[in-house]
């Protein structure tokens, strides 16, 4: 608790300049006595996220708590010892914005360090309720096992029951801190919308999307791919055939670190054929067993993106990979590379036809594929110089991705 009664000293010396920052007007003035009251609160691990919600006994304004030199707070404590590590105040919305934000501060033994807000997702139910989603890479911590306890702050001469020699009172809720087991989160899935079939992304986003059919393969490793774009933090989708992965990568290990890697895999049928001239049950199976395989070797990840071999499509095709929870994509970059043009060719053809939500179509199996590896560098360099933004087709297209 030493460390709790230090921060909420330095609390009281910095709450008139957060004031500052997040006074908002907010209803009749008031003198309060007491710091804000929690009812409830809790702490949880959803997918990726921290979700916060708080339920105080009383109405509350997150814009009015500086107004009223009050603060509320989630500590986050080091599970061994239970000292504070970081905290995340409430704070009143930017001007022109409608949503309370959270305010992150790293805490030393002298204290809270200067407040700075984070991406966070925040909505409230009532006006006594607030719900905060937010990464812990955010607030500054791993998936690993933290307490947390939310300090409820009241400063001013008001303040009935302040620490001696401070202006300050305070309440912890719960009165010991809580135990949060976390794990790091595995993908399992994405959720596809808006059209069945996609050429390209959003033509308004500084955004390109590096995509690699027919592997996995041995000429070179597929590892090499994913190693060289995890070296140039260049995410990509694989769009992978069934059989090629118990021939080239049985246990799965590189299925894996792409996902790890932040890169997505994409369904690219069982063994490649023209599916336009398959019956449906055909044309479903080269999609089920591809997926069944990808499900297998990465522990239950279950595709959402399909291509077509030779991106022949009809449009019963296009019906049925929606009913199996695909959206077949197709795309609108081709360096041709599958041709062995060379290095060079690939590299200029990429550079020269790229522009916002462009889809790049190369290829990591299915023929030795050294052309199209020795040119990632350059390649995405010179994406990156024209100022595109390097990411996965779900990223591009805004779908939900599914963590457990």
């Amino acid at each position: 608790m030493t460390n709790v009664r230090r921060l909420i000293c330095g609390m009281s010396a910095t709450l008139v300049a957060v004031a500052v920052v997040v006074a908002v007007a907010a209803g009749a003035s008031r003198a309060p006595v007491q710091p804000l009251r929690v009812q409830a609160s809790s702490l949880t691990q959803v997918g990726q996220d921290l979700v916060w919600q708080v339920e105080l006994t009383q109405p509350f304004s997150p814009g009015g708590l500086g107004k009223h030199h009050e603060s509320l707070c989630l500590l986050i404590e080091r599970a061994s010892s239970g000292s504070t590590v970081a905290q995340v105040c409430l704070a009143g919305p930017r001007p022109g914005s409608a949503a309370p934000r959270l305010l992150y501060s790293a805490v030393t033994r002298v204290g809270p360090g200067s407040p700075a807000a984070i991406a966070a997702a925040v909505t409230r139910s009532s006006d006594r309720e607030l719900t905060a989603s937010f990464l812990p890479s955010s607030v500054g911590v791993q998936y690993r096992a933290l307490r947390w306890q939310v300090l409820s702050t009241l400063s001013g001469r008001g303040c009935s029951g302040a620490a001696p020699g401070t202006s300050t009172c305070s309440t912890l809720y719960p009165a010991a801190p809580s135990l949060l087991p976390l794990h790091t989160p595995r993908l399992v899935g994405c959720v596809p919308s808006g059209p069945d079939q996609v050429f390209t992304g959003p033509r308004k986003v500084r955004e390109i999307a590096l995509t690699f059919d027919d592997g996995p393969w041995d000429d070179p490793p597929t590892a090499d791919f994913v190693r060289e774009l995890a070296r140039l933090h260049a995410p990509a989708t694989f769009f992978e055939i069934g059989e090629h992965i118990p021939t080239y990568d049985p246990g799965g290990t590189v299925e894996r670190e792409m996902l790890a890697d932040g890169d997505m895999i994409g369904d690219h049928t069982w063994s490649h054929p023209d599916l336009v001239g398959l019956s449906v049950s055909e044309q479903r199976q080269q999609l089920s067993l591809a997926a069944r395989e990808i499900r297998s070797v990465t522990g239950g990840f279950e595709p959402c993106l399909f291509r077509a071999p030779y991106g022949a499509v009809d449009p019963s095709l296009l019906e049925l990979a929606r009913s199996m929870g695909f959206t077949t994509i197709q795309w609108d970059i081709d360096p041709r590379d599958w041709a062995l043009p060379g290095e060079g060719e690939i590299i200029d053809n990429v550079l020269e036809n790229a522009h916002d939500g462009g889809i790049v179509e190369e290829h990591f199996g299915g023929g030795p594929r050294y052309e199209t590896l020795d040119a990632l560098p350059e390649e995405i360099a010179g994406l990156r110089k024209q100022g595109y933004q390097l990411v996965t087709l779900t990223q591009m297209l805004g779908y939900k991705l599914v963590y457990r």
